[in-house]
């Protein structure tokens, strides 16, 4: 606010995090990211309002479905529906650490694969 307060006073903002450099991978299906998108308006009539993604690094190959909320019960829905029954089973998934990938029930199941 004032110029006094504004030199005296502790930033009180977390630092941003260091980025780490991602080793490109050696082949196909050996790195992929996997993220939610949205909300997104306006709501499909099945109720719809995000989209999980999950792209291969190397072939840029994207999977992509349509979903009601953003949970851990949705996203492991999506990796073994989705991804798992039907191309195989990656060899390292790349998240944003979001409390939907986080949850025990998600790292549990990413300890299974």
């Amino acid at each position: 606010s004032c110029l006094l307060c504004s030199q005296n006073n502790p930033l009180r903002r977390k630092p941003p995090g260091a980025l780490k450099p991602i080793k490109p991978p050696d082949g196909i299906w050996q790195l992929l990211t996997m993220d939610f998108h949205g909300p997104i308006p306006p709501t499909t009539k099945n109720g719809n309002k995000y989209i999980i993604s999950l792209t291969d690094v190397l072939s840029k190959f994207i999977i992509t479905k349509a979903v009601r909320d953003c949970t851990a019960t949705t996203a492991a829905r999506f990796l073994i529906d989705e991804v798992i029954l039907k191309y195989g089973t990656p060899k390292c998934i790349l998240t944003d650490n979001g409390t939907h990938f986080t949850a025990k029930m998600m790292t549990e199941l990413l300890k299974q694969i």
